[in-house]
């Protein structure tokens, strides 16, 4: 890597990790370097940290319950739902009023580069290398996770989580009504001009038999990450687009919002939204308003985006739908490819409040063991898992009147936790809606998935300085000029000047810092 970012880390208060652990009074508690307990005195802790909106206290949990039992580390749990932890999150870190650790941390990248810079957040990778076994071997196993958790300036100051199914590569699935397709005579579409066809017929030809024009033929989310329309920019011009207006190909960072693919996309949409093909609230309708649709008395949902079709339209409708594989267009067929990846690097830290960072790491190493990742991520055994003759997790039916989703919540922590790829085959069977989503993927996205996406990576202290200014703008203007065309047209007649606009507010500059990370992210895998 080279060294630009963290420099008052490296040297200041986050300091090196030496200093931290020649502060560590983990001795005192009768620690234990390996086995367990982890310390013979019980060792009291704060730890800080967001939660699932249903998941109880964490003390109530009986996976930690027992892991504090086994570890004799007491853990006093401050962790809140996720829609209220980031204002608590920026007054503990504001106040100085720091926990000993933040657990599901719900930190930016912005944030690891401030507060490890300030000394808030201490290094950890000593403490894995000396206290981490579990860890270590995530790391020989995978050194592109080791990756994702290094800082620009060598230090580790948070750890990961990463589920390894593949199952978030193409986020936008297509469901199509096939009853109302077969109503009309019609195939499920497989071109663009196809699925125009169809679009027109739900329209005009009154497929729900209720006697008025109250069919939507295509409703989204404008911008959201598991409902935009990015591939159908894809279908119609060869490139898609996706919420960060961003892809790589050939290694070559691509603002999609300044190609002409772009401007022809958003101007062939807009002759859709004319005729009356598209939902006009897709622009500015939320996640509840976008779901009820599916669920409408009289079924009123011709097309849409989204994660699964059982979601929008419900277990009774669910059959009436099909997944609409690409769609074939002037370049064929295009599939973009979700930016990011499987591993997160947000899951634990340590900060520099904690008396005990070695004890601390001991306990935290515990759920990286591959029984008890799984478990971490999606509930203990005997709740939700039982093991088979071969000691495999297999998965026990959810409490009645719960869905698995629901239940997961109140008995998975989530957090700093790792199932590898080969981990579904020995340790833990996969989520049956997340194998159906794998069969889907393979079946209907795979053979046409752009080979590239732009990855997690780490951003100087600089880059995202500039970018925090840059991208918010230009990330603005690029999302209601999108809207807008679609809505009202213009994108032709207007798309000089929205170049010039977006030169002026500078996006050869963020490109340019995209770039230099993505190249930066090669050269160090």
């Amino acid at each position: 890597m080279l060294p630009t970012l963290l420099v008052a880390a490296a040297c200041g208060g986050g300091g090196d990790s030496g200093s931290a652990l020649g502060d560590d009074s983990s001795d005192e508690y009768g620690f234990n370097s390996t086995g367990l307990p982890i310390v013979d005195e019980p060792l009291q802790l704060r730890f800080s940290g967001a939660k699932a909106p249903l998941a109880p206290n964490y003390k109530e949990m009986s996976l930690l319950q027992d892991l504090e039992e086994r570890t004799n580390i007491q853990i006093t749990w401050e962790n809140v739902p996720d829609n209220v932890y980031e204002e608590r999150k920026n007054l503990l870190l504001a106040s100085g009023d720091l926990p000993d650790a933040f657990y599901n941390t719900g930190f930016t990248d912005s944030d690891i580069a401030t507060y490890a810079a300030n000394g808030t957040l201490i290094p950890l990778e000593d403490l894995i290398e000396e206290h981490a076994p579990n860890l270590m071997e995530v790391f020989e196993k995978r050194p592109e996770i080791r990756q994702a958790v290094t800082a620009p300036d060598g230090h580790i100051y948070t750890l990961p989580a990463a589920e390894e199914l593949g199952i978030g590569a193409v986020p936008f699935f297509w469901g199509i009504n096939k009853t109302w397709l077969d109503e009309l005579g019609l195939d499920v579409p497989a071109t663009v001009e196809e699925y125009r066809e169809a679009l027109v017929a739900f329209k005009t030809e009154d497929p729900n038999g209720s006697g008025s024009s109250d069919e939507i033929p295509l409703s989204f989310i404008d911008g959201w990450w598991c409902a935009d329309i990015g591939d159908l920019f894809g279908a119609l011009t060869g490139m898609p687009d996706n919420p960060q207006h961003k892809i790589v190909r050939d290694g070559e960072v691509i603002f999609t919002a300044a190609q002409p693919e772009f401007r022809d996309a958003v101007a062939e949409l807009h002759e859709w939204f004319a005729d009356g093909l598209i939902d006009p609230e897709s622009f500015a309708q939320d996640a509840s308003q976008y779901l009820a649709k599916g669920k409408t008395s009289t079924p009123v949902l011709g097309s849409f985006v989204w994660w699964e079709i059982e979601e929008v339209v419900g277990t009774d409708r669910v059959d009436d739908y099909v997944l609409m594989g690409p769609l074939e267009g002037p370049a064929g067929r295009v599939v973009g490819q979700s930016n990011g990846g499987e591993y997160a690097r947000d899951a634990f830290a340590i900060t520099k409040e904690n008396p005990a960072p070695a004890a601390t790491m001991r306990w935290v190493d515990e759920l990286y063991e591959p029984y008890l990742s799984a478990q971490v991520a999606w509930g203990p055994i005997g709740e939700v898992f039982e093991e088979d003759e071969n000691g495999k997790l297999q998965y026990l039916p959810p409490p009645e009147g719960t869905t698995p989703g629901e239940f997961r919540q109140l008995v998975a922590p989530g957090g700093p936790r790792v199932t590898l790829e080969e981990d579904f085959e020995t340790v833990v069977e996969p989520e049956e809606r997340a194998k159906q989503r794998l069969a889907d993927l393979d079946e209907h996205y795979a053979p046409y998935l752009e080979p590239e996406n732009y990855p997690d990576v780490f951003f100087t202290e600089e880059e995202l300085s500039e970018l925090s200014q840059l991208e918010t703008e230009i990330l603005d203007l690029v999302d209601q000029q999108r809207a807008r065309w679609i809505v009202d047209g213009g994108a032709e007649a207007e798309w000089d000047a929205y170049l010039d606009q977006l030169d002026r507010m500078g996006l050869e500059r963020m490109v340019e810092i995209y770039q230099d990370a993505l190249d930066r992210y090669h050269e160090a895998g």
